[in-house]
């Protein structure tokens, strides 16, 4: 089953243009409830970093900081 928000990301991840701020906004705040409704496991942590670090869309850093948690929720779950 694909990650709804870690979908968000991924699209964000490879075109800047495709969601747009409020777009991730929304996937930000959606994965910090899905997150707080949920059992704690390392999935659901990469699901809500990745989120959080894709919501900043100014700083670089957080571009690479989204990438690493995507591809940590692809390992832990084995989705690509």
């Amino acid at each position: 089953m694909k990650n709804e928000y870690i979908e968000v990301v991924k699209r964000w991840l490879a075109d800047k243009d495709s969601v747009s701020q409020e777009e991730l906004k929304a996937n930000a705040d959606a994965a910090w409830a899905a997150y707080d409704a949920a059992v704690y496991d390392a999935a659901d942590d990469a699901a809500y970093a990745a989120a959080d670090a894709a919501y900043d869309d100014a700083l670089y850093a957080a571009a690479l900081y989204a990438d690493y948690w995507v591809k940590r929720y692809e390992e832990l779950t084995d989705e690509k």
